[in-house]
């Protein structure tokens, strides 16, 4: 069942043939050149793949995650390439994301006699996902670290290793021959029908931006996860989407730990609080705002960064952001709403660990005021606490609201010295 010897790995994806990694060890996945962005937020000039695979021992066959719904066919053409539906023992679920599970549902009905493994923390997700009826409950087995699975001569070891990128992720490990089922960790998105890294085209910038966008509000986890892989034996890194990695994998791991290790900002040390400004103003009102709110915080004892959203790009302030202890923003309201680069800088957070980060909003306005107050829910949405309600200010400032803006600075410094954390929620345990 191993492809000829003659065979491109170009040539047997394009025939829809499974490729093999190793014997006995198949690519069951599929291909999305066309893809041009993942998940709305994801530009993907190449496109992506959904990576499955197919593991053969001497007491059955293991499918490790299957392809997006709209690929099934695909994934199915490559499956029975290499073996039997009856073959199958044992289905792994790394990760639930649809573009994993799509083709789950089908692949259980054509191999009812197989057993799904899942993470400790995934079952809530797999009914939802599969929305089993009561008459005819799912079946499944929960694995946490160390547990495995035995197919004979080949054994499959898990590896829990939560939020990369959602709550129910983990790993599963060939232990025999070195191999890492990884999920989306050390993923891209990138097409390339040569599927190897060692013959595809250059995707550096794929990885590193996969990473940018996916992982890092986890850089925690990421680095927890790190020291559950490093002292795995590996040969080879298959993760769910992108190339896989055969040719020194342990670059990636090293990739990994640098993007997740701290930036520059927090390796040179600061003991005092910090506190970024940002602001965008029309007549220069809202500018005066932000000096005094920075002039009032910085006399409460913080260290203060002031920038004007007009004078610079979004993507730069991201690093910085991160290293803050609070973030303020001030705008005018404008056809009853916050400026567009406000708006820019707050979408770009999402890509950001804001846990126990404060924020703020001020702004001046000449009717009506919404900008203030649209910040903030925009803040609470992205679990930051505004321990400060909101400064709004008509036109131009006096010399006493001038006053009111650095007491809004003083207030958001002893809200940083004083430590105190809001209670942040776990989306997994809800529901």
């Amino acid at each position: 069942m191993s492809n000829p010897p003659s065979a491109s790995p170009t040539d047997i994806a394009r025939r829809g043939e499974a490729i093999e990694i190793l014997p006995g060890v198949h690519w069951i996945g599929a291909l999305d050149p066309a893809l041009r962005a993942f998940d709305i937020i994801l530009r993907t000039a190449n496109g992506t793949t959904y990576n499955a695979y197919l593991v053969r021992g001497s007491h059955g066959v293991a499918v490790i995650d299957t392809v997006k719904a709209e690929f099934a066919d695909e994934f199915f053409a490559r499956l029975e390439s290499v073996a039997d539906y009856d073959e199958i023992e044992v289905i792994v679920l790394n990760h639930l994301e649809p573009d994993h599970t799509g083709a789950l549902p089908e692949l259980m009905r054509r191999a009812p006699q197989a057993r799904l493994h899942i993470s400790s923390r995934a079952p809530a997700m797999l009914k939802a996902l599969l929305k089993p009826r009561e008459e005819d409950p799912l079946e499944y087995r929960t694995a946490d670290t160390g547990d495995e699975v035995s197919l004979g001569e080949r054994t499959l070891r898990f590896l829990h290793t939560p939020f990369l990128h959602w709550p129910d992720t983990q790993c599963t490990y060939l232990v025999e021959d070195g191999v890492l089922f990884s999920g989306d960790v050390f993923g891209c998105h990138h097409c390339d029908s040569r599927m190897f890294n060692d013959r595809c085209a250059d995707f550096r910038f794929a990885f590193d931006y996969y990473y940018a966008h996916i992982m890092r509000p986890f850089k925690t986890h990421v680095m927890d996860a790190l020291k559950l892989i490093e002292p795995l034996a590996l040969k080879i890194i298959a993760p769910t989407h992108g190339p896989i990695l055969r040719d020194r994998p342990r670059r990636y791991l090293t990739r990994y730990r640098e993007l997740s290790s701290a930036s520059f900002a927090e390796r040179i040390g600061n003991e005092d609080p910090t506190l970024v400004v940002f602001y965008m103003s029309s007549y220069g009102n809202t500018a005066r705002m932000a000096e005094a709110v920075c002039a009032g915080a910085e006399e409460a004892g913080a260290r203060v960064s002031l920038y004007d959203l007009e004078g610079g790009e979004i993507q730069p302030f991201v690093d910085l952001i991160e290293t803050a202890d609070a973030l303020a923003f001030g705008s005018p309201t404008i056809n009853g709403d916050a400026v567009k680069p406000i708006w820019d800088l707050l979408s770009s957070l999402a890509v950001v660990d804001l846990k126990g980060k404060l924020g703020a909003a001020f702004g001046s306005y000449g009717w009506t005021g919404e900008a203030v107050r649209m910040i903030e829910d925009r803040m609470r949405g992205l679990k930051m606490r505004v321990p400060v309600a909101g400064l709004r200010i008509k036109l131009i400032p006096t010399d006493e609201e001038l006053e009111e803006c650095r007491e809004f600075g003083r207030a958001l410094a002893s809200a940083i010295v004083s430590g105190e954390k809001g209670r942040v929620i776990d989306f997994a345990d809800l529901g």
